[in-house]
């Protein structure tokens, strides 16, 4: 099991706010912008804090700054419909796969089976969930069928899942660097002192 110190979990949770912050307006990279990291912000708050809360204060920061994006930014608000609500459970789903997760962590090999079990079960219902939810319920799409919604999903999702593995990758290579040397120095201190 991953067990991070209070102050480690303030510290990366605060991070995570503030890469949302960098990232929510742009939902795909640009020359200029980074694709939006809330997927994986999500589900590694899942994986590194160990209380709900973050997963409310991430709600409400996600919100918040969609707000902000469609009132005073300029963005527009195709996407602000009754299916928004689909956000909560599949960013939800992100967060219970993170902390399935995190309970079966080992820095080893062995961790590969469940990071990789945990990313496509949280992916794939996230995706479900918010694209489904627009789908069929936003009332932007008439005369929805199955078919045509599997033709979104092959379309969009591959493009999610390439940002979603960015940015964990991008975290393996910083927890791992993290790990083999911190571990080395505070088994140093353990054994001078």
């Amino acid at each position: 099991m991953l067990t991070l110190s209070t102050h480690n979990q303030i510290a990366i949770g605060l991070l995570m706010a503030l890469l949302m912050i960098l990232t929510r307006s742009h939902h795909f990279a640009s020359v200029h912008s980074l694709a939006d990291a809330s997927w994986a912000i999500f589900f590694l708050a899942g994986i590194y804090l160990h209380s709900a809360w973050p997963l409310l204060g991430f709600f409400v920061l996600s919100w918040w700054l969609d707000f902000a994006a469609y009132t005073w930014g300029g963005v527009s608000d195709f996407c602000l419909t009754p299916a928004y609500v689909f956000l909560l459970p599949a960013y939800a789903s992100l967060w219970l796969a993170g902390r399935w997760y995190s309970k079966r962590y080992q820095f080893a090999w062995r961790t590969v089976m469940p990071l990789s079990l945990s990313v496509i079960v949280g992916l794939t219902l996230c995706e479900l969930f918010s694209s489904g939810g627009f789908y069929f319920f936003s009332g932007r799409i008439t005369d929805t069928t199955l078919s045509e919604f599997g033709e979104q999903l092959v379309k969009y999702f591959p493009l999610y899942i390439e940002t979603f593995v960015f940015y964990v990758g991008i975290t393996v290579v910083i927890h791992a660097l993290f790990v083999l040397i911190v571990k080395p120095i505070n088994s140093r201190k353990t054994t001078i002192g």
